[in-house]
């Protein structure tokens, strides 16, 4: 099985789109997306509709959830809960459905989903640190765990001796009994530095994990950031990836 795993599109069309035109040379058996497909940008209706067309398993973003009321805005900051409250006025009754029947974590017999971290899904706290990885690697029941959220691509590696690891190498090949923690970075918004969208592919047969990275029309997807009144930073912070 080769699963596209994805995450963090955050509305943004040109990033989703180039990201889908990616994986269309890639054998693709299923697509997997790990949350927030819409806040921040531009363009939340069509996302919604294009990760639908994929048939692509989606848990929860707390943008998601926010957006439909299923998750206290106060958790944001004042410019992200005015792309929320903007979100909220464009999407239509079938859009909102969608949102509202996300859940916040997908398991099966290859791999978990979870948007934030896997002890704690409903609070969506970040996956930035050993201990996080640890507390999400104890209650991990697949050796392998996909999240997003922070917007960083990197991987927790735990061993047998219940040691933890990082490393941001984007080829990962999967050795042993380890269990592995990956974030595949953010299609619409990436904060590592680098603008291009990243997206995620796990081939079970080989058990291998890639972190790619593709280019994209950040002036359009800024563009109409600005153009539809929503605070121009989510706009400029695309073109440094931060």
């Amino acid at each position: 099985m080769r699963y596209a795993i994805f995450s963090d599109v955050h509305s943004n069309m040109e990033a989703l789109d180039a990201v889908i035109a990616a994986y269309k040379s890639e054998s693709i058996d299923r697509y997997l997306c790990i949350g927030d497909v819409v806040g921040y940008a531009a363009n939340p209706k069509e996302c919604i509709e294009k990760v639908k067309s994929l048939a692509a398993v989606t848990v929860a973003g707390n943008h998601d959830w926010a957006t439909v009321y299923l998750f206290s805005d106060n958790y944001f900051n004042d410019m992200a809960r005015e792309a929320i409250s903007w979100t909220r006025k464009v999407l239509d009754k079938k859009e909102r459905n969608f949102l509202e029947s996300l859940k916040l974590t997908y398991e099966n017999e290859d791999l978990t989903l979870v948007h934030g971290t896997l002890d704690k899904p409903q609070e969506f706290e970040y996956l930035a640190s050993l201990s996080a990885a640890e507390a999400t690697s104890g209650a991990l029941q697949t050796d392998i765990c996909f999240v997003g959220h922070s917007h960083v691509a990197g991987t927790f590696i735990s061993d047998t001796f219940g040691r933890i690891f990082y490393t941001d190498e984007d080829e990962i090949n999967m050795e042993g009994e380890n269990s592995y923690i990956v974030n595949v970075g953010s299609v619409g918004q990436p904060r590592d530095g680098d603008p291009r969208a990243a997206y995620g592919i796990y081939d079970t047969v080989k058990r291998r994990i890639e972190i790619k990275r593709i280019k994209y029309d950040i002036d359009s997807a800024r563009k109409k950031i600005i153009q539809q009144g929503l605070p121009q930073f989510f706009g400029d912070r695309l073109l440094s990836g931060r």
